[in-house]
């Protein structure tokens, strides 16, 4: 193993998703050991470190909580790590501890010019709706830009790792439909809530999704229902009935599910909003963009397909920093359909593409002067 595939499966295996605090101390411990960085851990636990000064801070980003694992990916008090034909296997290999590997060496070896400041972030809690992210903006760390190393590769072709300019949101929302209960051999005493649940659902079908573009390419939302429950027994009209909503916004974009609540018996509530990103700054864009194409052209395993702009459907961090005023892009290693899966895993040659895209980027953008 080199050093970045040991880094790797050294954070894969260290169980990070009811607690993330034993991950973040390996990140800390790591960067306090490797580098000459300010490195910090905030009261939210997310580990943050330094180089550089400068008027605008440049920030490598990751996270390093996981979802849950499969029962074939723990070994005993550990996940199971496991390296194969070019790949490493494991629970967070793909989301998103190899990104935040590749980004810890990035950060570390960077000959960092001394005209803007490079920040490494790992973020708490991504997975549960961006809680590290969150704190650390209320509190103020807001990075003029950010590289987000969630998945972007085989966007655009396989193996191909492209620059996300953008990506969907996710807003999660529940209508709770009313009527009154009767008996059944009585339908006409009462007022069935699951009909007025069925006309809702009706409604939510004929909204038209919302969408818009960025930089040219067009970014489409949806909004679907995925679930339906009510009623009591078999002989009672059911006087309430719930409807569950996955909405996938778009930035300045959402479908108008506030309508629906002017048929009868409706209310609506929003249970989760993670928001969309949308790269405000095209030429930072093509910036990252054209790192991504030089590492590609220059990498022995680089592809014959080049990078492109893409847009991501799922929502990452990079939303709630976009909000709070951060330049974003998101690229990393993780392939799409890889990330939450029993056999989840990470090219170990791409792993590599992105460490040099990242370290490419942080020098040639704290060696330009602030325009």
């Amino acid at each position: 193993m080199n050093e970045l595939e040991r880094l790797t499966a050294r954070l894969v295996e260290i169980p990070s998703h009811e607690d993330e605090t034993a991950a973040g101390d390996a990140i800390e411990a790591w960067l306090r050991d490797e580098t000459e960085a300010t490195v910090e851990r905030d009261t939210h636990g997310n580990v943050i470190g330094r180089r550089g000064k400068g008027d605008e801070t440049l920030a490598l980003v990751g996270h390093h909580d996981v979802v849950p694992p499969d029962e074939s990916q723990v070994d005993g008090e550990s996940f199971l790590v496991e390296s194969n034909d070019g790949r490493l296997y494991g629970r967070g290999a793909a989301d998103m501890k190899g990104a935040v590997a590749a980004a810890m060496c990035a950060f570390r070896d960077a000959d960092v010019g001394d005209k803007r400041e490079l920040v490494f972030v790992s973020y708490t809690g991504e997975e549960i709706g961006g809680v590290g992210a969150r704190g650390a903006i209320e509190d103020g760390f807001v990075p003029d830009y950010a590289i987000v190393g969630e998945g972007s590769t085989g966007y655009s072709a396989s193996g191909v790792t492209d620059v996300a300019i953008a990506h969907r949101g996710r807003r999660a929302s529940t209508l709770t439909v009313s009527g009154s209960a009767a008996h059944a051999s009585e339908p006409e005493q009462g007022v069935n809530a699951i009909y007025r649940a069925s006309d809702a659902v009706d409604a939510v079908r004929e909204l038209e999704p919302p969408s818009t573009t960025v930089f040219g390419h067009d970014v489409v939302g949806s909004a679907v229902v995925t679930e339906i429950a009510g009623g009591t027994a078999w002989n009672v009209i059911p006087e309430t009935c719930t409807v569950t909503i996955d909405e996938r916004t778009v930035p300045d974009g959402r479908a108008p599910l506030e309508d629906v609540t002017t048929l009868p018996g409706v209310e609506w509530t929003v249970d989760q909003d993670l928001p969309p990103m949308a790269c405000d700054d095209e030429s930072f864009a093509d910036f990252v963009l054209e790192t991504a194409r030089a590492v590609h052209e220059g990498g022995k395993n680089s592809s014959s397909s080049e990078p492109q702009h893409v847009i991501k459907p799922h929502a990452t961090d990079a939303g709630w920093l976009a909000a709070a005023g951060t330049t974003c892009v998101v690229c990393g290693p993780a392939e799409a359909g890889e990330a939450h899966t029993a056999d989840e895993s990470v090219s170990l040659a791409t792993l590599e593409r992105c460490r040099q895209l990242y370290q490419r980027a942080a020098e040639a953008f704290t060696s330009q002067p602030v325009v």
